[in-house]
């Protein structure tokens, strides 16, 4: 049983420029494809769902490309943000929110206000988000904790630091699919994801289908998942 899918939504770009289309329509070919993942969590009862959306790396990419991803995501972010309430789903939004740009930070609190009474799925948005840089950040406050005497460090364990890491207490990650012809996590969920099962299709994030998402679970089934014993 899948309780926490992952997915590294890699080539969007790739894809707009495969097909002759600007970088806008491939985001937006990217974002169908999250509701894709969406859909179909909700049909397998799937609990938790994490997008990796925008790594901190990210911002390395030219100011027209990022400005056009934070300009797609506060003209179209309420829009989806209220199907998907309508659909049950609950949105966190997980990453280093002092380098989001101050105007989408309202957008991102009010798209998880809007969604904030989902029950039949969480959905970990992954944005400006890096996996070493969320471990950094635990430690930090780790030490704040034993500094402030609210923690002894021989009652920390791996279980009780996760409360201190961005992703909180939610369950590791059981599968997580990247696309774009790349076999690596590049920063995603590096704590958590010690034990997932990777699966790597071999397609863009834009031409991710529904039999893809099938076909990732049935090699999960497949896999023998020991946990080191």
């Amino acid at each position: 049983m899948i309780r926490h899918l992952g997915c590294i939504m890699d080539g969007n770009r790739r894809w707009a420029k495969k097909n002759g289309v600007s970088l806008s329509d491939g985001v937006l070919e990217g974002l169908s494809r999250a509701q894709t993942a969406v859909d179909f969590c909700l049909e397998k009862q799937i609990p938790y769902l994490s997008l990796y959306a925008f790594a901190i790396e990210n911002f390395k990419r030219s100011i027209i490309e990022r400005e056009c991803i934070f300009g797609l995501l506060i003209s179209h972010g309420r829009t989806y943000a209220t199907n998907l309430a309508n659909q049950g789903v609950r949105v966190h939004i997980i990453g280093d929110r002092s380098l989001f740009p101050s105007h989408v930070q309202d957008t991102c609190d009010e798209i998880e206000q809007i969604t904030s009474s989902g029950k039949k799925l969480t959905v970990q948005l992954l944005f400006c988000y890096g996996g070493r840089q969320e471990i950094i950040a635990g430690v930090k406050e780790v030490c704040m904790q034993v500094s402030a005497g609210k923690l002894d460090l021989d009652n920390l364990t791996t279980e009780s630091f996760k409360r201190y890491l961005w992703m909180g207490d939610i369950p590791d990650p059981d599968l997580i699919i990247r696309t774009g012809f790349a076999n690596r996590l590049s920063g995603f969920l590096l704590f958590a994801s010690a034990y997932s099962e990777l699966y790597f299709p071999q397609c863009l994030w834009p031409d991710m289908t529904h039999e893809q998402f099938e076909k990732a679970v049935e090699y999960f089934v497949s896999c023998k998942r020991n946990f080191g014993v």
